[in-house]
């Protein structure tokens, strides 16, 4: 490769975030994050940098620290960082591991929400577990959807062993399903640079750049161990404290022999009380027989002689720094020897070295045209959680649960109300509901419970709903004692607007569920009847599947019905809808009365909606795979790239979700039903509690849209 510089003004906008991950201890990814944000602070105004987990020690992050000084960067400390080690610690201990995931991506939208664009820099290899740190960091990467750029260390590596090691980065960035922006492979020895570049050109399907090894960046500067080991400055100026140290050299010898052992770049480890050596140390700086060293490092507690340190001050700026530490000189060595090189905002010379080596071979022009083109649409489940709980909060409705005293039920509403996502109104007894929240120990002191057998809204909801039956023979009476019923007493909340919501079905039928809301609330102009969609949060990305709960078999008007209304509520949920129908064929290819069913409905469903992208019949695999699409149907705007799915009949519908959610762990956030005036939805008999907060969380959305018609 021979990158290039330039800054073309006609450049489009960059509109990806991107990850910079180490593939190794001691990667070199703060040098590529300095090139990384020097480029995009040259097109943005309004920067962010963020570290998934920081060690959370009583001083700063380094490089959050470093970022923020150079850049004058107005976030807070604290909003730059998801968590500290600690706390990520206590829950991988939990076994929350999610939790921290969430915990994360919380901390990095509330910073997105406020930059343009946001740089995230991996976590930091402190526990010697290289597999885990990467697998964590692409997991984040993915979670944040960003665009991952891996940094992998050449240093002492061959063609070979490098290649080897790139061929494994490869395997895991596919087998977490990462976006790659690119590769940098840093520290490479310069007599293999043209080798490898030439191998790479050959065998790579993403850019990989090469960066040889430059010695002064990685070496510590005195500023660095400084700040590491706690050192005093005597004496330096700032100048100095740049300085990058080469050599550490005890000085225990006497003059001469410490003389023949001085080294340029060497940093000198005396004790404060030997004179000799400071002054040894002065003079051979000076001298154009002896190298010059870095620094003088004095230990035991001792500062130079009043004489000597008068001899110091008069010769005006010391040409190095003079530091001093309290412990001993064998233990300060030993400390001195694992500082290992950073960047600091003060050391202009150093970054000015590491920008020229990054920029004369990375082609930053390339990258940022990648990164205008590779915006990631990947949505995880937990992105697809955390988007739909904000929504949820930005504008609360109120959602009715009918099975109020329902363990489940009740954890799910106490999660919901400490998050302070929605109101809630839970039915049943309410001593016996109390009673059940003080022996479960749950906070909810102020939730708001009604009985309908002895509500005052009770004789109101009868005679609403005796009015709106009575064609049907129902007669006062009988919608009295109906009101009884927790199904029918939070529908008539609804359709009252007592309530916006309602969500049930833990322990009861969907027919229970379900039916209060086909007699009262009825299907919303323009859809003929009610259906049901799913959910299929896989690992990186939501599909929405169709119908798989309600019509067992649907006619032809009945499917278009569905995939409209399925299209509008995948749209609703941020998901563009490419809506495929699906068949045992794909085409024109398949013959019998299923397939005509499924030919009749896309006529009818792209008759009354053409702006849809919607195209069947197609088997499953040429509408999620895109080497089957090219293969089955290579004109096509939805195969392999569809989002909603359309299944002929109940049968082959239910038994797909479930096949997809059991054997590939794909989490199922369903039944939503759609068509109706108003929002209710039936969970399933087995729900987790995190089912129900999801139901009632994408309740409380579908509200929010009921109320804009």
């Amino acid at each position: 490769m021979n990158p290039t510089q330039s800054h073309p003004q006609s450049e489009p906008l960059i509109s990806q975030d991107i990850y910079i991950a180490g593939v190794d201890e001691g990667s070199g990814k703060s040098l590529i994050m300095l090139a990384i944000i020097e480029m995009l602070s040259g097109y943005a105004d309004n920067i962010g940098f963020f570290r998934p987990i920081i060690q959370g020690d009583a001083d700063k992050d380094d490089l959050i620290q470093f970022i923020s000084h150079r850049y004058q960067l107005p976030t807070p400390y604290e909003a730059m960082y998801g968590c500290t080690s600690a706390e990520a610690r206590q829950l991988l201990a939990a076994e929350q591991y999610d939790e921290l995931l969430k915990t994360i991506l919380a901390k990095y939208r509330a910073l997105k929400a406020r930059c343009d664009h946001v740089l995230c820099v991996g976590s930091d290899y402190r526990h010697g577990n290289a597999i885990f740190e990467f697998d964590f960091n692409a997991d984040v990467a993915n979670n944040l959807g960003c665009l991952m750029m891996p940094v992998m260390q050449g240093e002492n590596r061959s063609d070979e062993q490098i290649l080897n090691g790139l061929a494994s980065l490869k395997h895991s960035m596919h087998e977490h399903d990462c976006e790659s922006l690119a590769t940098v492979i840093i520290g490479v020895a310069q007599n293999q640079i043209a080798s490898l570049r030439h191998s790479l050109n050959h065998s790579s399907e993403f850019p990989v750049y090469v960066v040889p090894a430059e010695s002064s960046l990685e070496k510590p500067t005195i500023g660095n161990i400084a700040k590491v080991i706690g050192a005093k400055v005597f004496s330096g100026e700032n100048a100095t404290m740049s300085r990058e140290v080469y050599h550490y050299k005890v000085a225990a010898m006497l003059v001469p022999d410490f003389l023949d052992y001085v080294e340029t770049g060497d940093l000198v480890i005396t004790p404060g009380d030997r004179s000799d050596i400071i002054m040894a140390s002065l003079m051979a700086y000076n001298s154009s027989n002896y190298p010059q060293i870095a620094g003088l490092l004095l230990t035991g507690h001792q500062q130079p002689a009043p004489q000597v340190q008068k001899l110091i001050d008069g010769l005006g700026d010391t040409p190095f720094a003079v530091l001093g530490v309290d412990s001993d000189t064998f233990t300060t060595a030993l400390q001195v020897s694992q500082v290992t090189a950073r960047l600091h905002s003060q050391d202009d010379r150093k970054i000015a070295t590491a920008l020229g080596l990054i920029e004369s071979n990375i082609n930053m022009v390339e990258l940022r045209l990648r990164l205008c083109s590779k915006v990631s649409h990947k949505i995880t489940p937990l992105m697809f959680e955390y988007d739909l709980l904000q929504r949820a909060k930005a504008r609360k409705q109120h959602i009715v649960l009918p099975e109020g005293n329902e363990e489940r039920i009740l954890r799910a509403a106490e999660i919901l109300l400490l998050r302070d996502v929605v109101k809630i109104t839970l039915l049943g007894n309410e001593v016996e509901i109390r009673q059940k929240i003080q022996a479960m120990a749950l906070k909810m002191d102020n939730i708001n419970i009604i009985d309908p057998i002895k509500s005052d809204l009770r004789p109101l909801f009868a005679e609403t709903y005796y009015q709106a039956r009575k064609h049907r023979c129902i007669v006062y009476d009988t919608a009295f004692d109906l009101m009884a019923d927790p199904s029918y007493f939070g529908t008539l909340m609804i359709h009252l607007d007592y309530a916006d919501g309602m969500v049930s079905g833990a322990v009861h039928s969907t027919q229970h569920t379900i039916r209060p809301a086909f007699e009262i609330i009825k299907t919303k102009p323009g859809a003929s009847i009610v259906s049901s969609v799913f959910f299929m949060c896989l690992e990186d990305r939501v599909l929405v599947y169709g119908d798989c709960a309600v019509i067992p078999n649907p006619n032809a008007a009945q499917l278009a019905d569905i995939a409209i209304n399925a299209a509008e509520t995948a749209r609703m949920f941020n998901i563009e809808p490419r809506v495929a129908m699906l068949s045992y064929s794909t085409g024109e290819s398949g013959k019998g009365e299923a397939v005509d069913k499924v030919r009749d409905a896309v006529k009818i469903a792209q008759a009354l909606r053409p702006d849809l992208l919607l195209e069947g019949p197609m088997q499953y695999d040429a509408a999620v795979d895109a080497s089957v699409a090219k293969t089955k149907l290579p004109d096509s705007q939805v195969a392999g790239r569809a989002t909603v799915l359309i299944f002929p009949d109940l049968n082959t519908g239910n038994n797909t979700y479930k096949a997809v959610q059991r054997s590939s762990g794909a989490i199922a956030v369903g039944p939503i039903l759609q068509g109706l005036n108003k929002p209710v939805n039936d969970l399933s008999r087995g729900c987790t509690v995190t089912d129900i907060v999801n139901t009632v969380v994408i309740t409380a959305i579908q509200a929010q849209e009921a109320d804009k018609i």
